[in-house]
């Protein structure tokens, strides 16, 4: 039974738009929320050069710039015969794949990623401006054209948008920082501060649970309060979530494993198979054509692929061009199809690897599993995947609707429904402080040479201690369970022989990704740490208490670090604590302004 939508509660109309920008295709989609009315999803199915497609509710993802750094063509338009003669006439840059250049750091390509253009001067946050500037313009030229009265209908909700902007599991706060600067760079919003306000986000495998729910595809296997696997197989990433039925809730879903996120999406296939060439047709005539026929092989071959008994071509040139000895006859080149096979394994093994641990570390069993994004159209991986889930007792399905605006639709969803109120935190989250000397306690005297005494106040102290403030979310079976409205609190203070050396504080939000139980010192794992973000405040003057050691005067202020996560999103507030009172009812603790600083870990720009 697909659930029931609630009607609207807000005091007046308003806009939701959902922004899908994937590696390959993008997608918009969105609903007009009137008081008291239930909420409707609509696609965007029409786009420039792209008219006369009935229900495609996709564009490529592709823009060029001429030599200036101006956005001379996007989407559909950028795939034109015409568009192509005038990149070509005038030299402008074609831009792909951009997506991926904003992946994290950590995040590994083992098939690389193609670089962008080095001659064009824009950043990857720049290019996400242009490219949602374009996609909120077709969006709003699609709403005045087909509601009834649509013009007024845009002038009444134009001011009154709340955007939705999706992306991988494996993006985090500095890639969300980053997609909100694009947000305002391409006028979506005034500034910063309204795009915490008026943009959510939402990770691609939520999102496609939301479309398969409100599209009744996950009703039986919840029912049974089973777990269930979405695999949002795309373009750039495969990222897999597993989901079930909160145990207070028939409408409620909660995350029961850490979600996963993998560089394994078909770009990769395609890049593969761009390499196999190479080297087969390395010495012919043909090489200079490589990339045509990779690009042949992208639109058509690696689409109809399903059977690597079978010998598979590629239809590039013309009846005249032939060279037997690569396996080119009348300008199609033959494969063998266990060498196309071979450019879709390392994808599938990554899917069906990823499908094992989520099935490990959740904790209620998992037997049903749902495929989505664009690469699940591929009847080959279909059969592949599901030839080894069969044999495990498990059930792949793959909607029969169009799988590629899944999330799209389901951004929406997203934030018209809510249906997920629980998720599972996927590392741990701290600080870094230091611990009082104490030779009775772990790890402590093998510290002593680092140790210090300190002037202030004259105790030892060990640096260097990792402080939990969020566990990570599973280990052992065990899911610490983060509801979108529970706190995370750690107490701590600091202290200065100078008021105004507590005037101003900024502490770092360490992440610990490693293998580690229980991380607590940061030389145990160097390489499992790094710095989430800043969080910086003004301390109040008040909060600033004198003490005195010794007849010496010293300054000290107690704060709390709060975090939580605010639906997708991880956040952190500062507390000030008067008189080393931390109860959360207490008057004397109150909240003040704080800023979360991202540090950028995009990828450079290659």
């Amino acid at each position: 039974m697909v659930p029931t939508r609630a009607p609207y509660n807000g005091p007046y109309r308003k806009l939701v738009l959902a922004f899908d920008v994937g590696t390959t295709y993008s997608g918009v989609s969105y609903s007009v929320l009137d008081p008291g009315m239930v909420p409707e999803i609509r696609s965007v199915t029409r786009f420039p050069a792209q008219e006369h497609v009935g229900g495609d509710s996709k564009i490529p993802t592709i823009m060029y710039y001429d030599k200036n750094g101006t956005m001379r063509a996007a989407g559909a338009e950028a795939m034109l015969e015409g568009t192509e003669e005038s990149a070509e006439d005038e030299g402008w840059m074609k831009v792909e794949w951009f997506k991926l250049h904003l992946k994290p750091k950590k995040m590994s390509a083992g098939d690389g990623i193609p670089p962008l253009p080095t001659t064009l001067d824009k950043t990857i946050v720049e290019m996400f401006a242009d490219f949602m500037k374009y996609l909120y313009k077709c969006a709003g030229d699609y709403i005045k054209e087909t509601h009834a009265n649509g013009r007024i209908l845009w002038s009444s909700v134009e001011n009154r948008i709340h955007f939705v902007l999706s992306h991988p599991n494996g993006w985090e706060g500095p890639q969300q920082s980053q997609m909100r600067q694009a947000a305002v760079l391409a006028g979506l919003v005034a500034d910063m501060t309204a795009a915490q306000d008026d943009i959510s986000f939402v990770t691609e495998g939520e999102a496609s649970l939301h479309f398969c729910i409100q599209n009744g595809l996950t009703t039986e296997a919840l029912n049974e309060r089973k777990g269930v696997l979405i695999v949002d197989a795309g373009g750039g990433t495969i990222d897999i979530s597993a989901y079930a039925i909160s145990g207070s809730s028939d409408t409620e879903f909660e995350e029961v494993a850490a979600p996963q996120c993998h560089l394994h999406g078909s770009v990769f296939v395609t890049k593969r198979a761009g390499s196999f060439l190479a080297d087969h047709l390395r010495g012919s005539k043909f090489a200079e054509d490589v990339t045509l026929i990779a690009e042949k092989f992208d639109k058509t071959t690696k689409l109809y692929f399903k059977d690597d008994s079978d010998p598979q071509y590629i239809k590039f040139g013309f009846a005249r061009d032939k060279d037997l000895s690569v396996g080119i006859r009348s300008g199609q080149l033959k494969l063998s199809g266990s060498d196309v096979a071979s450019f879709f394994e390392p994808s599938i093994k990554c899917i069906l690897n990823a499908i094992k641990e989520q099935i490990r570390l959740a904790s209620i069993p998992i037997k049903s599993v749902f495929l989505v994004g664009g690469f699940a159209a591929s009847g080959w991986l279909y059969s592949q995947l599901n030839k080894v889930l069969e044999a495990q007792d498990m059930t792949l399905s793959r909607p029969d609707t169009h799988i590629s605006k899944a999330v799209a639709d389901g951004a929406v969803s997203f934030y018209v429904d809510h249906c997920v109120s629980i998720r599972v935190s996927k590392f741990f989250y701290g600080t870094e402080c230091e611990s009082t000397y104490s030779s009775y306690e772990a790890g402590h005297e093998s510290r002593f040479p680092v140790s210090y005494v300190c002037p202030i106040d004259g105790e030892r102290h060990i640096p260097g201690f990792f402080d939990t403030i969020l566990p990570k979310g599973s280990h052992l079976r065990t899911n610490i369970a983060v509801s979108e409205t529970k706190e995370f609190i750690k107490n701590y203070y600091r202290r200065s022989l100078t008021r105004e050396g507590l005037m101003k504080m900024s502490e770092k939000l360490q992440c610990y990704r490693g293998e580690l139980i229980n991380p607590r010192w940061l030389d145990e794992d160097p390489d499992g740490y790094s710095t989430c973000c800043s969080i910086t405040a003004s301390v109040p003057d008040h909060i600033i208490e004198t003490k005195y050691k010794e007849y010496r005067a010293y300054y000290t202020v107690s704060y709390s670090i709060i975090l939580h996560f605010g639906r997708t999103e991880l956040k952190a507030q500062i507390s000030w604590n008067q008189n080393r009172i931390y109860c959360i009812h207490d008057s004397r603790y109150f909240r003040g302004p704080a800023s979360v600083i991202y540090k950028q870990g995009a990828e450079p720009r290659s």
